[in-house]
């Protein structure tokens, strides 16, 4: 079985939206990464670090899920990352309330020997310096996929490019990506993060989708309608577990299977939004995911009658 190496956050999170609020629940990219390409069955491992605070409920649901959690250091005495947000009336922004960094402040991770040959790498969201740390612990993967946030490009800037020169794809929202290189057009933008080391960039927009970018070729996939969202937190991890859960499954890092990669992505995204935090990823099915599928393909396949070509 093909192995992921999974490295990011598992946190506590505090959450407002227009539809409610919570107290401290599940979190972390790293959780919404596991949680997402656990859906595919196929052997993944978390590297992270919580306190002594986080409960035992917790790790038992990754390990029910199959996700190997011995990547996961527990410092005693210590207490787990911790971000309160509010999301805004439309969801699309938000106010960061409150962020502990508590025992991340001091995160040297370790990969688990076992995972060392894993053949794909999801660095998540996380300080450049520790995302290239575990690429120095890893043989050789096939495939690398970096997450990154305008934190770092505003902090942490000269160790940011030293990571995207050696990752294969970047997955980044729009903002992000204008940021990264100056540019408005994403077009022009995705040229440029190519030209900085990664071979595919894939640009989120949120409620309007995904771009996937490879030299010339260009994918887009929409996002699913839907009629109800109750908070976003998490969706873009969620999306980024789909999408390299899909690839690690079928062992293709190809253009053409990426673009199905985005597919499930925003399949598995989808799902992220309907209720808080991880709530709706615990319960998902396999029988789920197809059934929504089907709605994407609905909502994208169409057949058109093409004048044809005036031969000269």
């Amino acid at each position: 079985m093909s192995k992921l190496l999974i490295v990011g956050t598992v946190a506590f999170d505090a959450i407002e939206t227009p539809f409610g609020k919570t107290d401290k629940i599940l979190g972390g990219a790293a959780t919404y990464i596991g949680l997402s390409s656990a859906q595919f069955e196929i052997d993944n491992a978390i590297v992270s670090i919580v306190g002594d605070d986080f409960p035992q409920d917790h790790l038992n649901l990754l390990t029910s899920k199959n996700i190997a959690i011995e990547g996961i250091e527990i410092v005693q005495g210590g207490k787990t990352f911790f971000w309160s947000g509010k999301y805004h009336n439309d969801l699309n922004s938000r106010d960061t309330l409150e962020t502990q960094l508590n025992v991340l402040a001091d995160f040297n991770p370790v990969v688990p020997a076992a995972y060392k040959d894993a053949e794909m790498v999801m660095l998540g969201n996380l300080h450049p310096l520790v995302q290239l740390s575990v690429l120095e612990q890893v043989d050789n993967p096939k495939l690398v996929v970096l997450d990154t946030m305008n934190f770092w490009m505003d902090n942490a800037w000269d160790d940011l490019l030293k990571v995207i020169k050696k990752v294969d794809v970047i997955t980044i929202n729009d903002e992000e990506a204008r940021q990264l290189t100056g540019e408005h057009s994403l077009v022009k933008a995705a040229r440029k993060i190519e030209g900085m080391g990664p071979d595919y960039v894939v640009i989120k927009k949120g409620e309007h989708g995904a771009l996937l970018f490879h030299e010339e070729q260009i994918f887009f996939a929409p996002a699913l309608p839907l009629e109800e969202v109750f908070d976003p937190t998490g969706a873009g991890d969620t999306f980024a577990g789909g999408f390299i859960g899909h690839l690690v499954k079928t062992g293709d890092i190809s253009f053409e299977n990426m673009k199905n990669a985005v597919i499930y992505g925003s399949t598995l995204a989808s799902f992220c939004v309907e209720k808080f935090g991880t709530e709706r990823m615990e319960t998902l099915t396999r029988k789920d995911i197809q059934l929504r599928l089907r709605e994407f393909e609905n909502l994208t396949q169409f057949d058109i009658e093409l004048t044809p070509k005036k031969v000269l």
